[in-house]
């Protein structure tokens, strides 16, 4: 049995122990991670700086280096943030539908965990906690699979998450990181059909593209973000540029960021040199179509690539339009159908734009930067799904869940 067999397995026997728990014990569960964490909080600075100093010697930079750092008062955030999951409401057992049909047969469908949950991602060690403490809400086990970068911190998380619930009814095997560091152990899980229910992979495009073209496990896409504001023809301008600034420019590093500007030619004349006054003021490079070009000296010309790119960084792509149909032409090219705006005083146009573009979220005369499960009101998220299947938007506990059909007689018979 190797390694991650061995994992995989007593990760599938934890999941069939952990799915008929009552939301009491679970949350229980989750506080007490969560006291161990900050109890603990000395071992995770230690090993964090084991992979920091690994950073270092390979050259890592210092921004992404902090991506990685954990100290203790940001430990002490990931805490509280598995509070804040426990006292979320429990899918588990919601009656999605039901009734008695015409032949008295006691219909439902009931919300179920997934099972066994693997999880694949980049960067920070917080999604190791953060991934777990969902999964466990949700009654699934979990097998985390974190970057190479940060393994020395994520075995330290992973202990401490094991060791705390050894004193709970929530299995310890429910929690697994998964052994080695090599590309072999994601290969490993993405052949994993039996033990391993489903798959999200966290991170840059080539990582998820990696992931759904090659698995045998079904996929839970989370997406990349080029994400798109479209200035209608009949927008308030002033409103506009500020929806702009913050969609581009508030946290530009995030797949809700907006990464694409498209302008109706209508207003381009009063907007477009706003649009560029606002952008350069908060240190953004504007790479721009002819019609853009023609507005600012400033401005790069732009090309095929940076109309599909997910900058994540101080950069925007932008285009003049001649219609909202050619706006909607645009996204469906080349979006990544994560989150697209339109801001418009038309009720008409407002409502066409909804209907014809075809992404995760739509907003109307607001940032993209809200499609978060957080902003959305339903707590933490596992990421934000891009496909079409079972969960799309940001995935919030619901989205960890499958379902049962149950349907009770009194010895019926089918004719």
């Amino acid at each position: 049995m190797t390694d991650f067999v061995r994992v995989a397995t007593a990760a599938k026997e934890a999941a069939t122990l952990l799915a008929p728990l009552a939301r009491a014990p679970k949350d229980a569960a989750l506080r007490a991670i969560a006291d161990a964490l900050v109890a603990r909080a000395a071992e995770i600075v230690a090993a964090n700086a084991d992979d920091i100093a690994q950073a270092r010697e390979n050259g890592t930079s210092e921004a992404m280096i902090d991506r990685l750092r954990l100290d203790v008062p940001r430990i002490e955030k990931i805490a509280q943030a598995v509070r804040e999951v426990a006292d979320l409401p429990d899918p588990v057992g919601e009656v999605v539908r039901g009734g008695t049909l015409p032949n008295g047969l006691e219909l439902r469908q009931l919300r179920v965990p997934l099972g066994v949950i693997g999880i694949i991602y980049e960067g920070r060690p917080n999604v190791t906690v953060d991934a777990a403490a969902l999964c466990l809400k949700s009654g699934n086990a979990v097998l985390l699979r974190g970057s190479s970068s940060a393994y020395a911190s994520n075995t330290a998380l992973v202990q401490i998450m094991q060791d705390a619930l050894e004193g709970t009814q929530v299995p310890a095997g429910a929690v697994q990181l998964v052994p080695g560091l090599t590309r072999e152990s994601v290969k490993q899980m993405m052949r994993a059909r039996g033990l391993v229910d489903v798959l999200i992979p966290r991170g840059g495009a080539s990582l998820i593209n990696s992931v759904v073209e090659e698995s045998t496990v079904p996929v839970i896409e989370t997406g990349v973000g080029n994400c798109h504001v479209y200035v209608d023809a009949d927008a308030d301008l002033r409103m506009a540029v500020r929806i702009l600034v913050n969609a581009k420019a508030q946290r530009p590093s995030v797949c809700n960021a907006a990464e694409t500007l498209l302008v109706h030619a209508a207003v381009a004349d009063a907007f477009i040199p706003m649009a560029l006054d606002a952008l350069r003021e908060e240190g953004v490079t504007v790479h721009g179509d002819a019609r853009i070009r023609a507005y600012g000296t400033d401005v790069v010309a732009a090309t095929e690539d940076d109309f599909a790119a997910e900058y994540l960084s101080l950069d925007i792509a932008a285009a003049v339009v001649d219609s909202l149909e050619d706006a909607v032409a645009h996204i469906r090219k080349y979006g990544s159908a994560h989150t697209d705006a339109i801001v418009t005083r038309s009720q008409q146009a407002a409502r066409r734009f909804v209907a014809l573009v075809d992404s995760a979220a739509v907003a109307v005369n607001a940032s993209t930067r809200f499609t978060d499960g957080g902003e959305f009101g339903f707590g933490a998220e596992i990421g934000i799904s891009t496909q079409k299947l079972h969960a799309r938007g940001p995935m919030g506990l619901p989205e960890l869940t499958s379902t049962k059909w149950i349907y009770t007689g009194e010895g019926h018979l089918r004719g």
